[in-house]
């Protein structure tokens, strides 16, 4: 029995059907609705299962519209049961922000666990599993890209990133360049499903083997933290840097003297440091 105006998550599987537990899907019978990222593939999963509920959709660009209209219904008593395409909903997912929407109306929120790749893929990377993050994906933009892999590129936890297929070559070849060539990593692809594959190697390899290879899948990603050691004998690096000449250019300082005092404080080059700021925005000056 589901209480009453309660939102409950549920976790569906990442690939093989088998994982999905008894009590999800008692969950989505008894729910009053269904909130689902896309509803034709939670149609599938339903009806494979012999489930009969009505859907809405919920997903990145209707979650601020969509969410108030399912906060209402919980209000009324309704019970809604959340769902992503696979996996659990609110992990790198917009369940988040329903989640915290309830959160903020005093509304109960329950978790029926499920299949989730983060975890799968640690499990069977064969790195460190004690102290991990997971960092989801990485931006397209250019400034946050690098910002994001800066802030964890001293980082000695175990790291998990997801990404897509269509830009794993361009992902690899940034962790090869940043963490360095020969740090360990687990390329874990389609998990769960007929090609699932755990290859463990490292950034170089990697970059090199897609390089010639599509790479065709959903990847999840798993890199050994840096080793504190080397973290001690490391001076600041290129990208910190530029951060602090970003710093100085909000301060009110042109980009070539901004990338001076950078380098002052950095002991790296004047040029290099100038370059890298400069090259996002397309702009430049006379040394």
């Amino acid at each position: 029995m589901l209480e009453k105006g309660a939102l409950y998550i549920v976790g569906t599987p990442i690939g093989n059907l088998g994982d999905f537990s008894p009590r999800a899907r008692e969950v989505l019978g008894a729910a009053d609705f269904i909130a689902a990222e896309d509803t034709r593939v939670t149609r599938g999963l339903l009806t494979h299962f012999d489930i009969h509920k009505p859907l809405i959709s919920y997903f990145e660009h209707n979650k601020l519209d969509r969410g108030a209209q399912i906060l209402s219904r919980l209000k009324e008593g309704e019970t809604c049961a959340l769902v992503s395409d696979a996996g659990m909903p609110a992990i790198s997912d917009p369940g988040e922000a329903l989640v915290a929407s309830c959160a903020r109306e005093g509304l109960p929120v329950y978790v029926v666990p499920g299949p989730t790749a983060v975890i799968s893929a640690l499990a069977v990377s064969g790195l460190p599993t004690g102290r991990f993050t997971f960092e989801g994906f990485l931006s397209v933009n250019k400034r946050s890209r690098r910002e994001h892999l800066l802030a964890v590129e001293k980082e000695e936890r175990t790291m998990v990133f997801y990404e897509a297929p269509h830009k794993l070559r361009k992902t690899l070849s940034d962790f090869s360049k940043t963490f360095g060539p020969d740090r360990p990593i687990a390329v874990v692809r389609e998990l769960t499903k007929i090609h699932e594959e755990v290859w463990r190697t490292t950034l170089g390899e990697a970059a090199a083997r897609y390089r010639e290879q599509e790479p065709r899948g959903e990847y999840v990603l798993v890199i050994k933290g840096a080793s504190p050691a080397l973290q001690e004998e490391s001076g600041p690096s290129l990208e910190e840097a530029a951060a602090l000449a970003r710093a100085q250019m909000e301060k009110g300082l042109s980009p070539s003297a901004a990338a001076k005092e950078a380098a002052k404080a950095t002991g790296l080059r004047k040029g290099d440091i100038y370059r890298m700021i400069t090259e996002e925005k397309g702009e430049g000056e006379s040394l």
